[in-house]
């Protein structure tokens, strides 16, 4: 059975890439109509923080609600003190939405 590239790719960034509490791992997902990024602890298997653009008000195209839950997320990790976090774009290629909700994260204070 064939894998996709989508789940080769997810692998092998998965094997690089490892989040503790003080720099937790912000997870992608993307569906069709939705984006939702998470902040995970791997070492605890929990999620610290989340947010998705089911939870923002305002309307524009998919790109540009992507950089918005980035910046949300971003504003949530300095409630929380979080500063520092390592990008997993889970599969996707870095462009379009992936690459808008990490640009939205970077503006709203993440480093990564």
């Amino acid at each position: 059975m064939e894998k996709s590239k989508i789940k080769i790719r997810h692998k092998r960034v998965r094997a690089r890439i490892i989040g503790i509490s003080e720099r937790p791992r912000l997870s992608v997902f993307r569906s069709n109509k939705h984006i939702f990024l998470q902040l995970i602890d791997d070492k605890k298997g929990g999620t610290l923080i989340s947010a998705s653009d089911l939870k923002i008000k305002k309307k524009g195209t998919k790109t540009e609600m992507a950089k918005m839950v980035g910046k949300e997320l971003a504003k949530l990790a300095k409630e929380k003190k979080i500063k520092s976090v390592v990008f997993d774009r889970g599969g996707y290629k870095y462009h379009g939405r992936v690459k808008a909700a990490a640009e939205g994260a970077r503006e709203g204070g993440l480093i990564f």
